[in-house]
């Protein structure tokens, strides 16, 4: 009896090594250019703050976007340096900015949004060379929230073919943190690793920032459903989102990988941006390797 015990223990310890090991190697990654439009050059980024935001908070993700492209952020890693990739990518830079900025704090319409609702939202302004931010606050539930974290799409611009796109990214500090703040959250699933500290103090917010970035990727590389992705159009890997989880060097499922930590608040971060702002950003996918490319 304790023989086939032990056999069954060493046979399923075998078992999961391989799978670990499995799980661990690195497979071949390419992202298919579909032959549509990407965005390019000068593109405005408007934010629309649905809900309330304190001064701090819109104060950490505007000084994110603007890091993007800033001579400023100049220690290294830089979040200049992480948004270059997209360079690699076929029509050259992406120079991003903040444009219009609108609070909608008294909710106008409600606080249970759902997809038109965003797409309404997006509407608030116009043109095409431009990304609209709807930015929800942690008390505002939006339909798919826990399983999407954030999404991009398209709208009409006036009643002509021209379409512009948009981004909705909520703050998970109360909904679903451990699947749209990790790892500054412990995960719902697999390995209950210690989070990392926030590199901002504020975990619904810091976990904007990897959604959002992961999103502002995707959304100048795929922007309406033919540019780079891989798989289904309708549920695509893009440009970072093929590499979700992957922060630094060593990644695997359940572990970021290998970060900076600042020695005065223990808070893990892997870019540096202007202002003395620190971010913790995903990997992007690197056309010229074909790989995932982190900062660490």
């Amino acid at each position: 009896m304790a023989t086939i015990y032990h056999l069954v223990t060493l046979m399923l310890f075998c078992f999961i090594q391989l799978s670990f090991s499995e799980l661990v190697q690195e497979q071949p990654l390419v992202l298919k250019y579909h032959n549509g439009p990407l965005l390019k050059g000068k593109i405005t980024v408007n934010l629309i703050w649905y809900g309330k935001f304190t001064p701090i908070q819109r104060s950490i993700i505007v000084d994110f976007i603007n890091s993007l492209n800033s001579d400023k952020a100049t220690m290294v890693p830089s979040t200049s340096s992480w948004w270059k990739i997209t360079k690699k990518y076929k029509g050259g830079s992406s120079t991003l900015a903040v444009g219009k900025q609108t609070l909608l704090e008294n909710y106008p319409l409600g606080k249970f949004l759902k997809n038109p609702h965003l797409r309404a939202l997006a509407s608030k302004f116009n043109g095409v060379d431009t990304i609209n931010v709807i930015l929800t606050s942690k008390d505002v539930a939006v339909e798919g929230f826990c399983m999407r974290c954030g999404t991009h799409g398209s709208t009409r611009v006036g009643r002509g073919p021209v379409r512009g796109t948009y981004i909705w990214v909520g703050n998970s500090e109360t909904q679903c943190p451990g699947q749209c703040a990790w790892p500054f959250h412990q995960p719902i699933y697999g390995p209950q690793t210690p989070p990392l500290v926030a590199p901002n103090g504020d975990v619904g917010v810091d976990g904007m920032i990897i959604n959002l970035a992961t999103l502002l990727g995707n959304t100048v590389t795929n922007p309406f459903n033919n540019g780079y992705f891989q798989g289904p159009a309708n549920a695509p890997l893009e440009a970072v989102s093929a590499c979700t989880g992957m922060f630094g060097s060593g990644s695997y499922p359940g572990y970021p990988g290998k970060v900076l930590v600042e020695k005065s608040t223990g808070a893990s971060y892997n870019a540096n941006g202007i202002n003395g702002r620190k971010y913790l950003l995903p990997a992007m996918w690197d056309p010229q390797t074909s790989t995932c490319k982190t900062l660490m």
